[in-house]
This record gives structure tokens, sequence and C-alpha cells, in this order.
């Protein structure tokens, strides 16, 4: 062959498959670090660092501000481009053309933590716990194992419950996540559904932790009594006030009577049976028959891919940590049907959860 000729390409369509499908292996396998370097970008405080110059920042400026040792310094733009093409941040060029400019993308504005409405940074940080991944490294063994009821116990010996009542600083973390998650839904909800806000008269939060949902609900609508219910442990000690009153109780045995019962992501923790239970004690508790429970919790199913696959992350995550799982239509309608309700109506109006009015 003619040393100058040409390398023929191939026409194997076959080995382009290959090659993609090697690519989408490495990105699985790699999917992990994702979380990770997110991580990473957290306990360096780059949103907040890039929120405080002004939403923009150039690499030489990070460097200046961040915590980070000189050594490590040329290894920053590296992270940079990888949450770039994850879209936690964006990319530009300087004016003169020389440098790169970081900005905050929706999701990184949500994870500075100066901003107090519209903050998740302790959910995110709750999620991408060493609790978490040490569970998710249990996944397969516990598969083959007829003992732990969940990955989490398998890999700390307790369920996860009891180890956020016996290790303090996990309940203060799990509870400032829950909180947050609280305040980010809470503003949403009251903009999308204030007529039956309205037309309310009294309202308990099930699981409502220190209350955070229930006192956005009293400030925006002063005519609903609103109550929180939760373990003693949880609210024994928070201040008292004139917004919200503070049960203390398990929802498995009683559920204080009201005319709107609230149950904001408890469901999900909890298997089929234990939901018909919580259910059930909710149904009872509802005034005079006339009312209804409102469920904040995932319907999976989404013409969103990208809210799909949150709603699947999750659905493994309780499946890791908890006997709850996240659950599509049919499965709601089985567990309201057994715990006595005799109506649902299901309003996507929280991204990746819906609200569900459940009637007696």
């Amino acid at each position: 062959m003619d040393e100058n000729q040409p390398i023929p390409q191939s026409t194997n369509s076959g080995h382009t498959e290959l090659l993609q499908a090697q690519a989408k292996l490495w990105c699985h396998a790699f999917r992990y670090m994702e979380s990770m370097v997110l991580k990473c970008a957290i306990d360096l405080g780059i949103p907040n660092t890039i929120h405080s110059n002004g939403g923009s920042v150039l690499l030489p400026e990070l460097l200046a501000t961040l915590p980070i040792a000189a050594s490590k310094k040329p290894f920053l733009s590296r992270v940079m481009r990888f949450l770039t093409m994850s879209g936690i941040f964006t990319e530009g060029t300087s004016v003169d053309g020389t440098t790169s400019v970081y900005q905050l993308t929706a999701a990184s504005q949500l994870l500075v933590d100066s901003i107090t409405i519209n903050n998740l940074l302790p959910f995110t940080k709750g999620l991408i716990s060493q609790y978490n991944f040490r569970s998710f490294l249990c996944l397969g063994e516990w598969f083959q194992n007829d003992g732990d009821t969940t990955p989490f116990m398998m890999a700390h010996g307790i369920d996860i419950w009891d180890a956020i009542n016996r290790d303090t600083r996990l309940m203060m973390n799990f509870n400032a996540a829950l909180a947050s998650d609280s305040n980010f839904l809470v503003e949403i909800l009251i903009r999308n559904y204030t007529e039956a806000f309205m037309s309310m008269r009294s309202l308990v939060d099930v699981g409502g932790g220190d209350g955070a949902m229930a006192k956005v609900i009293a400030k925006a609508f002063p005519h609903v009594k609103c109550l929180v219910l939760d373990l003693p442990h949880v609210v024994h000690g928070i201040p008292t006030d004139d917004l919200v009153e503070y049960i203390a109780g398990d929802m498995m045995d009683f559920v204080p009577p009201a005319n709107v019962v609230l149950l904001k992501s408890v469901l999900h923790d909890w298997s089929d049976e234990d939901c018909i239970r919580i259910l059930k004690r909710c149904r009872e508790a509802i005034l005079n028959g006339e009312g209804k429970v409102i469920i904040i919790d995932t319907v999976i199913g989404s013409l969103s891919e990208e809210i799909l696959e949150a709603q699947l992350s999750m659905d493994i995550c309780m499946m890791a940590l908890t006997t709850g799982k996240e659950r599509e239509e049919k499965e709601w309608h089985k567990i309201f049907q057994k715990a006595g309700f005799t109506e649902y109506k299901i309003l996507p109006i929280l991204g990746i959860r819906s609200l569900i009015e459940v009637y007696p």
C-alpha cells in the first residue's frame, strides 16, 4: 500500500456503538463524583464566594478568596470545569480573554447560605453525607442478605431513626435539612394554593419538626390555627410563640383533631402498612369528617426527564436508608383505599413532588 494513501475509515457502526456504550459505563461508574465534587464546592464555600462577588467571579479572585493551600491552587480550574459541565456553574471568559469567569446558575443559587429564602444548602448536605454514602456501598450485599432491613442498618448496625436519636450532630443536621426543604416548598405552596388556605380553619402538621412550614402558613393566613405534631424529643425545648402550638406524640397512635391534616415528605419514609396506619389516624383526626388530608410527596411519573430522574433517585435513597419508597399513582390509590378514604386529587404543582388532597 502506498504510504501516502489515506487509511480507510471503518464503516462498521458496531464499533461506534461499542465506544458509546463504553462512555455510558464510564459516566455511570463515575457519577458518584458529581456528588463528591459538589460536596467539595460546598466545603470550600464556592457558591457563597461567587454570590458575595455580585454573582460573577474571575478565577484569580476565587483562588485569592477560597481557603485553598498554595500547592492545590492549580487544581481548582479542573474542579470548576467539571462543575460547569454538570450545570452547577456557568463559565465565560474575561473581557481581555485571559481568564475564566464563573457565575451561579439557578441550582447553585440554592446553595448560598446567606440567602434565607430558597436555601437548600442544609438539605443538599444531608443527601451527600457520609452516612448515606456508606449505606449505598452495601446495596449489593444487602440484596443477598435476609437479615438487615435496610442497607443503612447493614452499614451502621442501627436503623436511621436510632442513629438520629443517638447522634446529636446528626439530629441537628437532619432537622436543619428538613427545615430548609420546608421553607423552600412553603413559599411556592402559598403562592399556588392560596384559595385552599383561605378556606381552612385549623391545620396540624404531622411530623412537622420545628414548625418551619406551619409558621410560614400561620403568618400568611392568620385565621388558620396551626399545630405541629412530632415526637417528644423533637418538640421539647422549642420556644413557644403565638403562631404555632406544639404537641408531643407519635403519629402511629394519635393525630390531634383539625380541619386539615398535613403530611409533608412523611409517608415516603414508611412501608405501605405503616402508611395505612398513619393515614387511619389522620382520617380519625379530621373534625366531623369535614376536611381533608394534604400529602406533599412524590407521585412517580413526569414528562421532564430531569424530574423523573430525581424522583427515581430519591426512591433508591429511600430503599437504602428507610423502609419507605416513592410511589406511582396506582400505589397511592391502593393505600388510600385501605386507609378508608373515598376520594383523592393530585395537583402536580411542586416539581419533583405533588400535592395530594385526600378526602374521607
